[in-house]
């Protein structure tokens, strides 16, 4: 990728793109246009896991992270279920990633293949919980507040870092996340009294 020039190489391809965006009508900000974009194809993703965590797609999900072996043993297809759950999420993360050349205005290889992006698709449902839909909404939120924070006050160079703290932080001390935490924490107290 670094060598194709077709893509600019090494240096990059900056993206032209309209100042405004004609809409209905309505002409709005190409930016504002991108959000509006990015927030629909959050909340697809957000209803689409709900629904899925619903049926029984969502019970063989759950069934595989839970124990595959088990899984496999009691006649569920983990194979196709896996092969499902990965066209999804590559679905899902192609939408997401298709806009974001727009909102930045340029591509390299640097940015589209960077470390940060892969740590991050990571960490988010890692911070926040892979056992319910909701967990990955926190993570998300919580992870991109606190990057975007650092980014303003400190510097951006210490995203990684902060990510790699949090994510050694969460599988010692909180390894089914925070909805995990929350959980374990409400059991609690139910039992003491």
């Amino acid at each position: 990728m670094v060598n194709w020039s077709y893509v600019g190489g090494s240096r990059g391809a900056y993206i032209v793109r309209a100042d405004t965006i004609e809409i209905g009508g309505y002409a709005i900000e190409y930016i504002e246009y991108l959000f509006l974009l990015m927030m629909a194809v959050a909340i697809l993703s957000i209803v689409l896991s709900r629904t899925i965590a619903r049926t029984q797609l969502g019970s063989g999900f759950a069934t595989i992270r839970d124990d595959e072996l088990a899984a496999e043993a009691s006649g569920v297809p983990t194979l196709r279920l896996k092969l499902i759950a990965t066209t999804i999420s590559g679905a899902l993360m192609g939408m997401a990633g298709a806009p974001f050349p727009y909102y930045i205005g340029y591509l390299q290889p640097a940015s589209a293949f960077g470390l940060e992006y892969g740590v991050n698709s990571i960490a988010m449902p890692i911070i926040g919980g892979t056992t319910s839909w909701v967990g990955p909404l926190i993570g998300a939120i919580l992870l991109g507040s606190l990057q975007q924070i650092a980014t303003v006050t400190i510097s951006s160079a210490v995203n990684l870092l902060i990510v790699g703290l949090l994510l050694v932080a969460f599988v010692v001390i909180a390894p089914n996340g925070l909805i995990g935490l929350i959980h374990e924490r409400l059991r609690g107290r139910r039992s003491s009294k």
